[in-house]
């Protein structure tokens, strides 16, 4: 009709990439079956659905079967993508010589450190901070080793864990200072310094996708709720922030749902994406 609003259709999104933690799941880690049947509609509008997380690839195989999909999984910020097998497609780690000095300087500043190296998660402390926690999301337990000068082969992602959210400020700003092209240091929890090659983030993975399935970037859309989540912001079509973001999150985006509580990734998709 002439003078007609734009409807949620126009947008020609032919993909949906959406964060997990925050965004897909509920505080509690549910998976809601309002989630559930917004995906199963977008297969319905042939529109592709894929997820990527922080997390490593096996606590996202666990949402292959109850939302069927057969995409790529985007793990470690798309350090390391998977087919819905676990079987890896890509690979991106950390330089070995540099990730001494990164260890290094996350402990200067107080944090606990993980490392991980494809399905492996090694800790300094089995009862440190956040591992239980961790180890339920992702399925895994972490193994404890003395150091981790040892560990042959570099780190797909490193991890520097606090409770002082200036101090994981401070530690994320000079990671992605000193080490300026060659890693990406990011958030995906208040208390969490995400480090990873610099080419391991998830605008990456957005752009893998694209050539994958042959599409525009602006027929991406994007859904999430932290820091780390503002790289795919930046280079998909379309983006949507949770609202349980942080406030220059949801100002990074083109649109803001409502909290991950709240179905926010629901009403993301019914609103904006899906046709009319």
């Amino acid at each position: 009709m002439s003078g007609a609003a734009p409807g949620p259709n126009r947008r020609g999104i032919k993909l949906v990439l959406s964060d997990v933690d925050g965004t897909l799941v509920t505080s509690d880690k549910t998976l809601t079956k309002r989630a559930i049947e917004s995906v199963a509609r977008l297969r319905d509008a042939d529109i592709i659905f894929a997820l990527t997380s922080a997390r490593p690839p096996r606590a996202l195989v666990r949402f292959v079967d109850p939302l069927e999909i057969a995409t790529p999984l985007g793990a470690f910020n798309g350090g390391l993508i998977v087919d819905p097998q676990m079987r890896v497609i890509e690979e991106k780690v950390i330089a070995q010589d540099i990730s001494g000095p990164i260890i290094e300087l996350l402990s200067q500043h107080g944090l606990d450190i993980w490392a991980y190296q494809g399905e492996n998660w090694y800790v300094l402390d089995q009862d440190g901070p956040h591992i239980e926690h961790e180890s339920q999301g992702c399925s895994c337990k972490p193994t404890q080793v003395t150091n981790f000068h040892g560990i042959d082969g570099g780190f797909v992602k490193v991890v520097g864990i606090g409770e002082d959210t200036t101090t994981i400020a401070m530690a994320n700003a000079l990671i992605n200072e000193r080490f300026t092209n060659e890693v990406s240091a990011s958030q995906s929890q208040n208390f969490f310094v995400d480090v990873t090659h610099a080419r391991a983030t998830k605008g990456h993975v957005v752009k893998y996708l694209a050539a994958t399935y042959g599409l525009d970037l602006d027929e991406i859309a994007v859904i999430g709720d932290m820091h780390n989540d503002v790289s795919m912001f930046e280079v998909a079509g379309f983006s949507v922030a949770m609202g349980n973001a942080l406030e220059e999150v949801q100002l990074a985006a083109d649109v803001v749902t409502t909290t991950n509580d709240h179905e926010g990734f629901a009403r993301a998709i019914e609103t904006f994406i899906l046709p009319s």
